[in-house]
């Protein structure tokens, strides 16, 4: 996501600078090169040698006669973007005054003068954050074409935002937006139809392809919606699959398969392109209003699901549809005739058709299916994602 991308760090007296050393890694992580400018009240916090640490680069603590802030931020500087994290309250009314009295304000007025993206992720005292010059400060600075990443609001604080949001937000100012202006309908997870109270019927997806193609498709530039089918431990706002709820779309999360069938339908209704990545289960049942006791057998009749994409096609015969097929036959041919009889059926932009033995997993190999084509992915989930928000771009282009 953020691969190749040189990224300045600026790092304010706010308390929240304990955490840079872990962002820095973060960043890292997901491929970027990362260089930190620091205020002295920063250094007071956190000590510049860990924060060299973290990011295998000198740290700027003063702006000398290398005029570091034109070396980072200029025109023809190193950053790709300027990043401000955390930012305090005394940090943004300067940037929005243009007042240069540290290394962070001073990198951050030639970056806005050299058209350098800037992204801030505000952390201060939440009566700070509510104050009428901040809160102006910050429309100022937002109207200047600045990113920023609202604070987590609690406990009487505006904490800083979470990781992968601050590195989400920042891979969107610094990649190219060929969906700026389109709005994605995506949908994922695994669908479950209840058979009583307790026990459902459902399958092994995760959703976790169609979450990796609605944050590329973010970071893109799209206004993403997410139709997420959340079945037990798979809901999106869990902790245990994507920390602090989502930041890179509005989230609708629907259980059966007729929940997500209206869902995708009202959201549809007023969008650019559909990605339908869910498993949406094929059966549902006649549900029993007690639970099932125990111990005797049963028989339970199926019933067909209604077919979402065919539903979407029929009320939007126009929509850009992307499909996602998955066969058990571990057949690449028997996938691909699957995969274009769908395609066709549906008119669809492409399908993208794996083994199911995917499901749940972090790594996969897919086929992309287009109508005089098909070409082969492997690689991670997010890499995935990546492609397939790639190729949609090219379809709404």
């Amino acid at each position: 996501m953020l691969s190749g991308v040189n990224v300045a760090l600026g790092v304010t007296g706010s308390i929240a600078a304990v955490k840079t050393v872990e962002l820095a890694h973060e960043l890292r992580r997901r491929g970027a090169s990362v260089r930190a400018v620091m205020t002295d009240s920063a250094q007071g916090i956190v000590h510049p040698w860990a924060v060299e640490f973290a990011t295998e680069n000198n740290v700027v603590t003063e702006i000398t006669g290398d005029v570091e802030h034109v070396a980072l931020c200029g025109r023809d500087g190193w950053a790709d973007v300027f990043l401000v994290a955390p930012a305090t309250a005394n940090t943004v009314g300067k940037m929005a005054a243009a007042v240069d009295d540290t290394p962070v304000t001073t990198c951050a007025t030639t970056a806005l003068g050299a058209g350098v993206p800037v992204v801030i992720a505000p952390a201060m005292h939440e009566p700070m954050y509510d104050h009428p010059g901040v809160l102006d400060a910050i429309d100022r600075v937002e109207s200047w074409g600045v990113d920023f990443v609202d604070p987590r609001v609690e406990e009487g604080k505006a904490k800083i935002a979470t990781e992968d949001a601050i590195a989400l937000a920042t891979a969107r100012a610094a990649t190219p937006n060929p969906l700026a202006g389109e709005s994605v309908v995506i949908t994922s997870g695994a669908t479950a139809e209840a058979i009583d109270p307790v026990r459902v019927l459902t399958n092994r997806s995760s959703g976790r392809t169609g979450r990796a193609v609605a944050r590329a498709c973010h970071v893109r530039g799209a206004e993403v919606t997410l139709v997420h089918a959340a079945v037990g431990p798979h809901a999106v706002t869990a902790e245990s699959v994507e920390g602090d709820g989502i930041p890179y779309a509005d989230l609708r999360e629907v259980e059966s398969a007729n929940e997500l069938l209206d869902a995708t339908l009202d959201a549809a209704a007023g969008a650019d392109a559909l990605v339908s990545a869910a498993a949406v289960g094929d059966f549902t049942v006649d549900a029993s209003d007690e639970k099932i006791r125990s111990g005797d057998s049963i028989t339970v009749e199926l019933d067909p699901t209604p077919k979402v994409i065919d539903e979407v096609r029929s009320a939007n015969p126009n929509l850009p549809v992307v499909g996602f097929k998955a066969e058990t036959s571990g057949d690449d041919e028997a996938m691909v005739a699957a995969a274009r009889e769908t395609l066709d059926r549906v008119g669809l932009a492409f399908v993208v058709a794996n083994d199911a033995s995917v499901m749940g997993e972090s790594e996969t190999r897919a086929l992309v299916v287009r109508s005089g084509e098909t070409n082969e992915f492997s690689g991670s989930k997010a890499g995935l994602g990546v492609r397939v928000a790639d190729e949609l771009a090219e379809e709404v282009s």
